[in-house]
């Protein structure tokens, strides 16, 4: 409250002195000085302020009711603080993670010199206007397709197996999320092979 009265201050004092800069007589002989009313002293008024001697001793209260869970669905789209685990719109290129079909959008950072699942290609992101999960996994297949394709080919035979193609839900991407990770996987669809080194 203190702070906000010397703000208010401060800035009544600084438009007074710009009243006065650009009201005030410069010296010069040749500017005519408009003529006095008989009601005015010549003098320009200065603001009268009182400032409370005490502050309150009660801070306000937060308001009851707030809700305290979020909606449901929300927390793919938050950082999880578990871990390495992250959401998948926070991968890099070049970052090597794990991947839980319990936990869709998530992604557990791994070094690539260990055992992982997949490794990020590529990061793109989305243009124009999608409303259906359909039409947002169709515009991310085509981002990672050329990425994919020309990254696999360089792999020794039987590195990569499959393709994750990880893209934001109609609620993410109309609050934001426009990233898409198009990621190369030791297995297709849940198998149990692994990567052990980073691709070349």
């Amino acid at each position: 409250m203190l702070l906000l009265l010397l703000t208010v201050v401060v800035a009544i004092g600084a438009a007074s002195a710009v009243v006065l800069a650009a009201t005030g007589n410069d010296g010069s002989s040749d500017k005519k000085q408009p003529p006095e009313s008989s009601s005015t002293t010549g003098r320009l008024p200065s603001p009268s302020l009182s400032i409370p001697s005490q502050l309150p001793t009660e801070l306000p209260s937060l308001p009851t009711g707030v809700p305290s869970d979020l909606p449901s669905g929300l927390e793919s789209l938050l950082p999880s603080l578990a871990g390495d685990e992250v959401p998948y719109y926070m991968l890099r290129t070049g970052d090597c993670f794990d991947i839980d079909d319990s936990r869709p959008g998530q992604a557990m950072k791994r070094r690539c010199g260990e055992e992982h699942d997949a490794e990020v290609v590529k990061v793109a992101e989305l243009e124009g206007a999608y409303t259906t999960d359909a039409a947002l996994k169709k515009a991310a297949s085509d981002l990672c397709r050329k990425p994919l394709d020309t990254k696999a080919a360089e792999q020794p035979a039987d590195t990569v197996r499959g393709t994750l193609v990880q893209y934001p839900d109609p609620t993410g991407f109309e609050v934001g999320i426009d990233k898409v990770a198009c990621s190369l996987a030791a297995d297709s669809g849940g198998g149990d092979r692994k990567l052990t080194k980073p691709l070349k």
